[in-house]
């Protein structure tokens, strides 16, 4: 049995999603930017996927950009924060996607810009009061609050709306990555007040390299990628109609569908649990599997055994593909830097099981089985 358990990295594209992308792949060709009706034609399709993306948010189509992955999007937000809204300083936290966390590094150093780093506690949840400490004490500057709606290796969910009403208490502007959260969770920015939200499509069953960034219409930023007028003048470069068109498809079935793939695959989170905790006694979690956590995500902390760098590997030869955290950091021979800000022993394996609707309890039983019978032999 082959069983895909790494969700968190990427899903499987949905069908209905395959078969819209291909339809615009067959008929609709022209250049975007073009003036004849091959063109219009083309421009026609992405301004319909903006405005359906845009009530799916309850935002409006002008506050909606397309991007190439949630990747460019942290990047044009932390960026252009700097760059446009004269941001002094950004606050986020040591377990941010590396998009996030490596960028704010980088202008830091690069930008005269100060960084701070909100605590984090041993479940992985972001402490509230150091937060607003953090913004009180620097009111004096221009401040981008910058923190992952769901941390993507533990799944650890941010209160939005407290953090959002917290920035705006003092006066600082909120970003946050919502990549594994959007087709998940419903969204309502006008509700949550927020200015900056970044999504991806590929992970909610879309396609790779296709995301959208949301900013607040009461801000004005200027392009980071520079050389032609698209997206508002936002983002340079001819648009992927195809991508734009089954992330809007994706976001479509997401949210057709939310409640009965949460009860799903919920069920299968809770399930996998449960049995883990059967076959090996001496199993924990980091995190908050069964608080305030994406169902999505369960992070497994492993007995140790003569196979603990072998495990990810062996479960591989056994058809289960699961993580040891952010695909980003596959191949890192440093452990997961997640894990290493919670205090979680690295000698101990942990690996990282996401689910999707594609999943089945058959498949978890299968997990388990192999997982068992690696443990004892």
């Amino acid at each position: 049995m082959k069983v895909y358990l790494d969700n968190a990295a990427t899903t499987a594209m949905d069908k209905e999603v395959i078969a819209a992308m291909i339809s615009v792949m067959e008929n609709n060709f022209g250049n975007p930017s073009s003036v004849h009706s091959f063109g219009r034609s083309s421009r026609a399709i992405i301004e319909k996927a903006r405005k359906k993306v845009a009530a799916y948010i309850n935002a409006v189509p002008a506050e909606i950009f397309f991007t190439g992955g949630g990747t460019e999007a942290d990047n044009m937000i932390l960026r252009s924060a700097v760059q446009d809204l004269k941001v002094k300083h950004i606050i986020t936290s040591a377990i941010e996607h590396h998009a996030v966390i490596d960028t704010s590094n980088l202008i830091s150093k690069n930008e005269n810009v100060d960084l701070s780093l909100v605590n984090i506690d041993e479940k992985g949840y972001v402490d509230l009061t150091h937060l607003e400490q953090l913004l009180k004490d620097n009111q004096d500057k221009k401040t981008l609050v910058s923190l992952m709606h769901a941390n993507n290796e533990i799944g650890n969910l941010l209160p939005l709306k407290k953090v959002a009403d917290l920035c705006k208490l003092y006066g600082a502007l909120f970003h946050s990555d919502t990549v594994q959260t959007i087709g998940h969770y419903r969204f309502d920015v006008r509700a949550l007040n927020i200015d900056f939200l970044t999504c991806s499509a590929h992970k909610f069953h879309g396609p790779k390299g296709t995301g959208f960034l949301f900013v607040n219409s009461n801000l004005q930023l200027k392009p980071i990628i520079t050389g032609g007028a698209q997206e508002r003048n936002m983002r340079a470069g001819t648009e992927n109609i195809a991508g734009i068109v089954g992330l809007e498809k994706a976001m479509e079935i997401a949210h057709r569908d939310m409640e009965s793939h949460e009860n799903h695959i919920k069920g299968l989170k809770y399930y996998m649990i449960d049995e883990l905790k059967k076959a090996l006694p001496e199993v924990n979690f980091n995190g908050d599997p069964l608080g305030d956590s994406l169902y999505t995500v369960l992070n497994v902390r492993f007995p140790h055994s003569d196979m603990d760098e072998m495990l990810i590997y062996n479960l591989d030869i056994e058809g289960v593909a699961t993580s040891g955290g952010s695909a980003c950091s596959s191949g890192s021979a440093v452990g997961s830097y997640v894990l290493s800000h919670l205090g979680v022993d690295l000698n101990q394996p942990s690996l990282r099981f996401s689910f999707s609707k594609f999943n089945t309890k058959e498949e978890i039983d299968y997990t388990i089985k192999i997982i068992k019978e690696l443990f004892n032999k």
